[in-house]
């Protein structure tokens, strides 16, 4: 099985409960297998496990409160 790594660069999260709130919400949505993402460098990684729309992943961020584009 092969992975899909798609990047998003996300704005507004300052702190740990920021990258928590934006894993859980992308962590909802199906396909995806891992989530890593630092408030620090402001970078969302989303790995997949099959196509995963754009549009899911930044409607996700938008209700955990935060902007984000794809990088």
């Amino acid at each position: 099985m092969s992975l899909i790594n798609l990047q998003y660069q996300v704005s507004g999260m300052t702190c740990g409960h920021c990258e928590m709130s934006v894993r859980e919400e992308v962590g909802q949505i199906a396909g995806v297998e891992q989530i890593d993402v630092s408030a620090q460098t402001g970078t969302l990684v989303v790995t997949a496990s099959r196509p995963v729309d754009d549009a899911a992943v930044l409607a996700a961020v938008d209700e955990a409160g935060y902007t984000a584009v794809r990088a």
